[in-house]
């Protein structure tokens, strides 16, 4: 009997369904040995050698894995294909003793990969293992040793990351640039214009004075567009050109880790750790391959399945005479990877995937739409453009020119596997001279806006740009940071830096700024790869970068004093009346006696006013609160003495029903009196009556 070796008990049960009754598959439930939890374990002196240890909850596995193998005349290790599970096989090696391990690895769980992969059996790429080596310990001496030093400047319980702090800073960033963000106004002009003698009509933005193209921020304020308007006044409105073309669009490749992250975000507001959870139960039932990469390379096998399909489902018309390659945009991309895809497209349609949960179904769905759709042929739709040159003899300005453009779809091609939102525009049928009655004119006022806060897709998507991270570690990225209470959702589930997280970055980037430097992060991550590929010493690596760091940390240790952290206020306290301080705290900065320990006196720090005035007590602020496990919430400046209280932020306005506070609620005005009839909750109501009524 032989005993293969696998991570995950699904794994190990997909697998034995190929195998035959000579085999025995097991599984060692991830890591089985690893550094120690409760100090540094490695030996910095001795060559940078990591102390790995067996953890408490992997010991029975490990026995039970011994007493298998006794039984067995050979041990295969099929362990993921990546560096993480080439790290598992060498530890699973050395904890079962064997002198020559058999390593097999695969792309997909299916019958015909499991059995290539037994006839091309290898030995353990020691490159991959160090590069994972060399990952865990850098990561551990940076934890280790700068995660004290916020110990003794900041406060307890604070750490620090190498990767993860690269992604709170970029976060810290976007916030700066949106407290920084300057409104300014500008204008857009429209003009509303029909078809003699018909009712068609074509709605044109302006673009340009005299042939010169006008900036979408150039009319600057209502002076400035009263005065194009009135140039417009009495003017003659004709068709100065009619463009018409074919567009062709493409489909897009299939999904990499990092572009499913990505797209399951947007669509279904998934995290990228519950991502990665759903795909791994894909991967490990044999629906989809291997589920982190950067490649979008596809077998040709897969591609012939695809064609098979799209040809007998879809028509002979939807297939493009020839297989689909797309280039990795990723110059780390392992080629010999594939994209993520389904392992079976024609058998296992998303209407066959019976037995799954509501949320494997609908990632699997997108995943089996994107690759189908990636063989297709492109979609065609026909483009229009319009330009109307408006002139007035008796004006000053020659001419204005305002444009129109329109699509209609002509052939859906890869849009029939992977439906895509795209607005259809028809315009009149117009010929160039033709002149148009100006029905009339549409001057608007808009306001710049700040950037957009981060969502989890949108940061992946920045960190993979800038070379940070691979696709194993995204997930894990976002997951610690927000556990950290570096970084919190907002209500729309963008991500913000916390007090803390603020705080933190803060001391990193003024004293450590190599540490949260994107290019020296980018860089790392480059040499990890060269490790991988065996073309770089890993302990070479790390002794490159820990000894300069070493010698930082032990300077700063001396120089940064505690009291540098805190700010001085003009406030007194009110039991000592010494100075009180602002200093920072587990769950942000909040007032405290510079008597301590003497004086232990603390206050809250008041968040800034939201301009709402308490409607209970009418005297003080509506002001932004947090309860003990972080949650948000509005309440009166004045408590304890007032206990007005929302969940929702209220606004500067009263209901004109029942004379309540209005609230924003999914990005609503409403009551914030539940019984009212402006409220969320009789307005859902309502819609649910009106649903009944229908059904």
């Amino acid at each position: 009997m032989k005993l293969i070796i696998v991570e995950s008990p699904t794994k190990a049960r997909t697998i034995s369904r190929f195998l035959g009754k000579d085999f025995l598959v097991e599984s060692s439930y991830g890591h089985i040995r690893d550094l120690p939890e409760k100090k540094l374990g490695v030996e910095v002196e001795n060559d940078f050698e990591p102390q790995y240890v067996v953890p408490v909850k992997a010991k029975p596995k490990v026995q039970a894995l011994k007493k298998a193998q006794t039984k067995a005349k050979q041990v295969i290790l099929a362990t993921d294909e990546d560096r993480e599970g080439e790290s598992i096989a060498f530890h699973l090696a050395y904890v079962l003793d064997l002198k020559n391990p058999q390593r097999i690895v695969f792309h997909e769980i299916t019958k015909p990969a499991i059995e290539t992969a037994l006839e091309n059996p290898r030995t353990i790429d020691l490159n991959l293992v160090n590069a994972q080596q060399a990952r865990r310990v850098l990561d551990r001496l940076v934890g280790y040793k700068l995660s004290p030093f916020l110990w003794k400047k900041i406060m307890r319980g604070l750490s620090a990351g190498r990767v993860q702090s690269v992604a709170v800073r970029i976060i810290c960033d976007r916030e700066k640039e949106i407290e920084n963000f300057v409104e300014s106004e500008y204008w857009s002009i429209a003009a509303s214009l029909l078809k003699a003698k018909t009712e068609n009509e074509l709605q044109a933005v302006l673009t340009a004075e005299n042939g010169k193209p006008v900036d979408k921020l150039e009319i600057k304020n209502k002076e400035q567009a009263e005065k194009i308007l009135k140039n417009l006044q009495g003017g003659e409105w004709r068709v100065d050109n009619v463009e018409k073309k074919e567009i062709i669009r493409n489909p897009l490749p299939p999904f990499t880790t990092s572009t499913l992250q990505q797209t399951a975000s947007t669509r279904f507001r998934y995290s990228a750790k519950k991502t990665m959870v759903v795909a791994q139960q894909l991967y490990e039932q044999g629906l989809i391959t291997y589920h982190r990469t950067d490649s979008v390379n596809l077998s040709g096998q897969s591609q012939a399945a695809a064609k098979e399909f799209i040809e007998k489902n879809f028509g002979k018309n939807y297939w493009p005479g020839y297989a689909r390659n797309f280039k990795t945009k990723s110059k780390t991309a392992q080629e010999a990877h594939e994209a993520i895809r389904p392992t079976y497209p024609g058998q296992n349609t998303p209407e066959k995937i019976t037995k799954s949960t509501p949320e494997q179904k609908r990632l699997y769905t997108l995943i089996w739409q994107r690759f189908v759709a990636s063989q297709m042929t492109e979609a065609k739709f026909a483009a229009t453009k319009v330009d109307v040159e408006a002139k007035n003899p008796n004006a000053q300005t020659t001419s204005y020119t305002f444009s129109a453009a329109g699509q209609t779809l002509l052939f859906d091609g890869f849009l029939k596997a992977y439906p895509a939102q795209f607005e259809e525009t028809e315009l009149p049928e117009l010929e160039k001279g033709e002149l148009l009655v100006l029905k009339e004119l549409l001057p608007k006022q808009h306001f710049t806006t700040p950037p957009d806060r981060f969502t989890e897709a949108a940061l992946i998507k920045t960190l993979e740009k800038a070379g940070i991270g691979r696709p194993s570690t995204y997930a894990p990225i976002m997951d610690t940071i927000q556990k950290r209470n570096y970084v919190e959702k907002d209500k729309e589930r963008r991500l913000k830096p916390t007090q803390t997280g603020v705080m933190v970055n803060d001391l990193l980037v003024l004293h450590f700024p190599q540490i949260v430097e994107i290019g020296f992060t980018s860089e790392m991550e480059e040499n990890l790869d060269r490790v991988a590929e065996g073309k770089k010493d890993w302990k070479k690596l790390l002794a490159d970068f820990y000894f300069p760091f070493e010698k930082i940390l032990k300077e700063k240790e001396k120089t940064v004093e505690k009291k540098d952290l805190t700010e001085k206020t003009d406030r007194i306290c009110p039991q000592c009346q010494k100075p009180l301080i602002i200093r920072a705290g587990r769950f942000g900065r909040f007032y405290a006696c510079s008597g301590f320990p003497n004086c232990k006196h603390t206050e809250a720090l008041p968040k800034p006013s939201l301009g709402v005035k308490c409607p209970k007590c009418a005297t003080g602020d509506v002001v932004e609160k947090n309860t003990k496990t972080r949650k948000t919430f509005y309440g009166c400046s004045n408590w304890p003495k007032c206990d007005f209280a929302l969940w929702d932020k209220p606004v500067q306005d009263f209901c004109p029903r029942c004379r309540s506070i209005m609230m924003e609620k999914n990005k609503k005005i409403v009551c914030s009196n539940q019984d009212c009839e402006l409220s969320v909750k009789k307005r859902y109501a309502g819609i649910s009556k009106k649903n009944k009524k229908k059904t």
